[in-house]
């Protein structure tokens, strides 16, 4: 028996299905070994000797490493077959690792879309751990181990922010600087003008292009008015050009690409886009076969492979729309940051339509599946033609403009269009140098708009053009940022919080290369390096650590703490805003020596209009420990009035001398009498609830 080790338990069923009883499949669920916090600053990385770090099994893994070493120790090989990324390629050394396996000779499967042929040319032609791959993964994790640790705390023990991280905070800049933008956007008016001129039996309107050609912006309703008096009875038209033009298709989808569009067309999270993405990889049950639907998603590639093209793209096109629609591979040039390591993201096969798919998928999975299916086909079509038309017209001085748009030959569109924006306008037959008779004149009044707040997917677009992350922390990054409560994402538009914004302009004064989008996209470009073997994890971690630290430990220094303005009652120190699990609270900055906290200030109950019908003091909303509101007196404790209780409250039981068993030896001045208890009658006093004795009918001892 041979064991092959993948990182998701969904890939097992299938994997193993296409390689046969000889093989078993065994998931590591991720990474299972992680830094530990041993050492200096706690940070898992032996500093002073070559900064070699210290890792240790992940808490709960415990269970999963050791199913693999009993499987590992009866299996005649051990082959791995984790993501084929960066992080895989770590993953699968750290099993090797504890699995003490043979580094240089074990073998390390690559495969890019979970169909049977992937698999079994994976398996036909292994490779084995790349080293260089490995290093870059652990400089990175160290590089945010160290920024992580040292920022957080900083951040906790001089402002209450809960934490900071080398990917995190630039995203967080870049949104808090969207945000600055907007509050200081000044708006201001300006005016357009527009003409309707009938043209046969049809009317055609026409946008003020030039004032006595030149292009202006009309900044008052004064100035529209000048130029609606020169606008005379007729226009004439002076030029009229038409112009064919070619549209090439888009690019397939990269993660950042495939994560907007979502957002565009279904406004799906990032993490909703990837995760269902996820699925679609791994694979889904289509007509009783487990199969990948479509390839690796973490890429920053738009690169389709030649065998694709012909194998699977250009014969559907041919059978589907005819010779006249079937293009060639598109590529472009990737940027300085990307890695290209992967494929773009593109259906496994053809045969696999959208239609078929949805039958067997949830329907969010239908849609996303379609857009990728459909994307990656359009790329590999002919470009669609248009023609293009324009008019000019003029009277007095002042020239208007019209344009107008038709589509001669779909080409990608036939099978892209309903994800595209139709922007077909027609004109209607023209003659130049015509007179035209016009019909109406208007201006509008115009307010110029703030910049608008960025989507997700905005962020997301940012990060890769700046080269902030890598496509596999995309979506994590931002719901890192909402877990650390720095920002709220409501239908996938983000608006940072106070503490996000106070996080981001103290690091911005204390650390601002830490919030540079530049630093962080030169580690980007370090970690390649390291990657391609170009630059080694000790010289860069050397080059990193010493100027950090030095600046770390200044500002820890000099830094004063950034509290509330308000003063500790109990020693005088200032108090700050800290962060628990239970959520944020206001404390002494001199904690633990002051452990002084700040009771939350309670809001004065909102009064209702009504008075109490007992005491006549106002009724107030209240809210009990469910969380439910209720009308009662602002009296309470002297008034215990609750409106609508009166209503359900039992009425007080009278009892008479035939009622009475006998005096109450309790209270002296009642009578027990029998009561109905939930299970059995009982005796109890009349003077209830002041008198609570009570004694039981069936012999049991009284009870007081």
């Amino acid at each position: 028996m041979k064991l092959v080790i993948v990182e998701s338990p969904k890939k097992c069923e299938t994997i193993g299905h296409y390689l046969g009883s000889d093989y078993k499949v065994m998931a590591s669920q991720g990474h299972i070994r992680d830094l530990s916090k041993k050492g200096k600053g706690g940070l898992g990385i032996d500093v002073e000797h070559g900064f070699k770090p210290d890792f240790k099994i992940t808490p709960g893994k415990m269970p999963i490493v050791r199913e693999l070493e009993k499987n590992a120790k009866k299996a005649d090989e051990v082959i791995l077959a984790t993501d084929p990324d960066r992080e895989g390629e770590a993953i699968s050394w750290h099993l090797a690792t504890v699995l003490g396996l043979d580094i240089p000779t074990t073998k390390r499967l690559q495969f890019h879309e979970i169909t049977r042929p992937a698999i079994l040319s994976a398996l036909e032609n292994p490779g084995h751990i790349d080293m260089n791959l490995v290093s870059s993964q652990e400089t990175r994790r160290m590089y945010d181990r160290i920024i992580g640790f040292k920022l957080s705390y900083l951040l906790q023990k001089k402002m209450g922010s809960k934490s900071a991280g080398r990917v995190q905070s630039v995203a967080l800049k870049m949104i808090c600087d969207n945000d600055q933008e907007i509050r200081s956007f000044v708006t201001s008016e300006y005016w357009t003008i527009e003409i309707v001129v009938k043209v046969d039996d049809k009317e055609l309107t026409l946008s003020l292009d030039k004032v006595d050609g030149k292009s202006i912006t009309i900044p008052s309703k004064e100035e529209a008015d000048k130029i609606l008096a020169r606008i005379g009875e007729t226009v004439d038209l002076i030029s009229l050009e038409t112009t064919k033009k070619s549209i090439a298709s888009k690019l397939p989808f990269t993660t950042s690409t495939m994560q907007q569009e979502a957002f565009n067309r279904f406004k799906f999270s990032t993490s909703k886009t990837q995760s269902i993405a996820q699925r679609l990889y791994e694979g889904k049950d289509i007509n009783g076969e487990h199969v990948g639907l479509i390839t690796y998603m973490r890429t920053d590639s738009t690169r389709l492979s030649p065998e694709f093209f012909s194998k699977h793209a250009k014969p559907f096109i041919l059978e589907q729309f005819g010779e006249e629609y079937v293009g060639h591979l598109k590529q472009a040039k990737n940027s300085a940051s990307a890695q290209d390591a992967h494929e773009a993201i593109r259906p496994t096969g053809t045969h696999r339509t959208p239609e078929i798919v949805a039958r067997f998928v949830e329907p969010d999975e239908a849609k996303l599946y379609r857009l990728i299916y459909d994307r990656a086909l359009a790329s590999c079509m002919s470009d669609k033609i248009e023609e293009v038309t324009s008019a000019i017209f003029e009277t007095n001085g002042l020239t208007f403009k019209a344009s107008g748009v038709r589509t001669l030959f779909k080409g990608y569109e036939a099978i892209y269009g309903d994800f595209e924006e139709d922007d077909s306008k027609y004109l209607p037959p023209l003659e130049n140098h015509k007179t035209y008779a016009l019909v109406k004149k208007d201006g509008e009044q115009k307010f110029t708009k703030a910049p608008a707040r960025y989507s997700e997917a905005k962020v997301v677009k940012l990060m890769e053009e700046k080269g902030i992350g890598r496509p596999s922390t995309y979506a994590s990054t931002i719901q890192t940022l909402q877990r650390s409560g720095y920002i709220t994402s409501k239908s996938g538009i983000v608006t940072p919080t106070e503490i996000g914004l106070r996080t981001t302009s103290v690091l911005s004064k204390y650390f601002p290369e830490i919030v540079s989008s530049e630093y962080t996209a030169n580690m980007e470009k370090t970690l390649d390096e390291i990657s391609n073997g170009e630059e080694t994890r000790l010289d860069a971690m050397e080059h990193f650590y010493q100027p950090f630290m030095e600046k770390y430990e200044d500002v820890y220094k000099n830094m004063p703490l950034i509290g509330t303005g308000d003063f500790c009652p109990k020693c005088g120190a200032p108090l700050v805003v800290r962060n628990s699990k239970y959520g944020s609270f206001v404390a002494c900055s001199n904690y633990p020596t002051c452990s002084y906290i700040q009771k939350p200030k309670k809001e004065a109950p909102k009064e209702t209009g009504e008075m109490c019908p007992l005491c006549g003091k106002p009724l107030v909303e209240r809210v009990n420990k469910q969380g439910k509101t209720f009308i009662a007196c602002s009296g309470y404790p002297a008034c215990s009035y609750i409106k609508g209780r009166e209503e359900n409250k039992k009425e007080t039981p009278s009892y008479t001398e035939k009622d009475y068993v006998k005096p109450c030896p309790a209270c002296k001045s009642g009578h027990l009498v029998i009561k109905q208890g939930k299970r059995v009658k009982f005796l109890g006093c009349t003077n209830f609830p002041k008198c609570r004795y009570h004694e039981w009918i069936n012999e049991k001892k009284p009870k007081e």
